[in-house]
């Protein structure tokens, strides 16, 4: 007993004494060498965003244990795929210590979801979140210009997908085109995309650089992890903040990512997306054509729809003399009846004044009788005078009336040598081209009318020689 009490003492001053620090640090010495590169699967948890520091702090875990881990600022920013709580990812990284507080943690360099179910939930996840903020929402979309000017391409500029597009352009309608060259996938890809897109909405109009009117951010098929960095936040976001109309061609018909939902329009290759940025210029010029053909058959149709009417309303207008005879007539009579009044009052006038002249004696009533004689006789004078002028300038009025009226009418025209030629239905003849043999016409000059009868097939007329400058007639028409 007593021997077994002296060994313990000796036994404990045999052992190597370490100090707290250096004890932690050959924990950390040793745990780093063995555990120098691993690949850890669990699902993130305690997730809130990078540090203040730009360092992220987050933990790993499984049904049975949990791990700390840590991803430095400098590797944070190369990640293809950030973190995010409940996501289940493969880390790869430096298992190490940290001596502040006896902790294990991996120190994160490298970052992927834990197969594609993984990235599908992580997809749906963020499309739902992206979508309750309203960003996918219909009315944010903006309708494309019918013939940009300049369009905006954001794309790798050495692969197919630029050739097709240009080559596309170049068919359909040549436009001004510029190109911001992106990568389209790997850790870059998204910050580059979305720069691109901020770029050209920053661009001025009537700038060195024209601004594009229309943007297309295209990319060629590939897996879901190619086209990932379409469906970080940072290129949704700005696809959806773009005040330029934008057009999403990334992939394949069917491969979806979510800036299709942000876009104002999908296309499912980058070649559709050129057919829908410009309308096809061969069509557009035989639209043209057309338009202008029944534009100009329209206006032919509406003159001779009017011209047919104003020859239906001469028809209707009656003869010069009969619109003038019978006012010329109420004239003449006026003109009789005038006369003959204005005797038969002097002659009352004439009697009555004898009348009272017999039944007055006195001198001075003789004088005033025999001034209102005379005064009578000048008025009477000054009466017919006035009658005469009157009549002469309504009838110069009048003959002025129809002379005018007569200078509107077609018989002024039959007057100076010409005639009007009529078919049976009394419809006027253009031309002889149309009439058959044995067709009944009817001709019609100033004075009178003429019965014919179109003898042979008329010969397709020549033109007529120009008229000379002094020739004494003109056109009827």
């Amino acid at each position: 007993m007593a021997a077994s009490d002296t060994s313990t003492p000796a036994a404990a001053g045999n052992a190597h004494e370490f100090s707290v620090s250096e004890l932690s640090f050959a924990l950390k010495k040793t745990v780093e060498d063995t555990y120098g590169h691993v690949r850890v699967r669990g699902e993130i948890t305690g997730y809130r965003g990078p540090h203040s520091s730009g360092h992220c702090y987050f933990g790993l875990k499984d049904d049975k244990a949990r791990i700390d881990a840590v991803i430095w600022k400098g590797n944070f920013s190369k990640l293809r795929f950030k973190p995010e709580e409940g996501m289940e990812a493969i880390a790869t990284g430096r298992l190490t210590t940290y001596p502040g507080s006896s902790k294990y943690q991996i120190v994160i360099e490298h970052l992927e979801p834990a197969g594609a179910g993984a990235l599908m939930a992580l997809l749906e996840a963020r499309r739902k979140k992206l979508a309750a903020e309203g960003l996918f929402a219909p009315e944010r979309k903006r309708a494309l210009p019918f013939l940009p000017d300049v369009v905006g391409v954001v794309t790798s500029p050495t692969g197919a997908v630029i050739r097709d597009i240009l080559h596309r352009l170049a068919d359909r309608f040549p436009r001004h085109v510029l190109v911001w060259p992106v990568r389209v996938q790997g850790e870059t890809s998204a910050a580059e995309v979305a720069a691109a897109i901020e770029g050209f909405n920053r661009m001025e109009k009537g700038g060195k650089l024209p601004r594009p009117d229309l943007i297309i951010v295209a990319r060629g098929g590939g897996s879901i992890e190619d086209l990932w960095s379409f469906n970080e936040e940072i290129v949704v976001r700005a696809a959806a903040a773009s005040a330029i109309p934008l057009i999403s061609a990334v992939g394949h018909e069917t491969d979806t990512t979510l800036i299709d939902f942000a876009a104002d329009r999908r296309a499912p290759t980058p070649t559709a997306a050129a057919e829908m940025a410009v309308p096809v210029r061969a069509d557009l010029v035989a639209e043209v054509q057309d338009r202008a053909r029944r534009l100009m058959r329209a206006e032919a149709r509406t003159i001779e729809t009017a011209r047919n009417e104003l020859r239906g309303l001469a028809r209707g207008l009656p003869r010069l003399t009969d619109i003038v005879a019978l006012p010329r007539q109420r004239f003449d009579a006026a003109s009789e009846r005038l006369g003959r009044a204005l005797a038969r009052a002097a002659e009352v006038k004439r009697a009555t004044l004898h009348r009272v002249e017999g039944r007055l004696s006195v001198t001075p009533i003789e004088r005033r009788i025999a001034e209102a004689r005379r005064r009578t006789g000048e008025l009477g004078v000054r009466a017919l005078a006035a009658e005469k002028r009157l009549v002469a300038d309504n009838a110069r009025r009048l003959d002025g009336a129809a002379k005018l009226l007569e200078s509107y009418s077609y018989q002024g025209v039959l007057k100076r040598g010409y005639a009007v030629v009529r078919d049976g239905a009394g419809k006027p003849i253009r031309s002889g081209a149309d009439q058959r043999a044995g067709a009944p016409l009817d001709i019609e000059f100033a004075e009178d009318r003429l019965g014919a009868v179109v003898a042979g097939t008329p010969e397709k007329p020549r033109p007529a020689p120009k008229s000379k400058p002094d020739s004494p007639q003109g056109s009827l028409l």
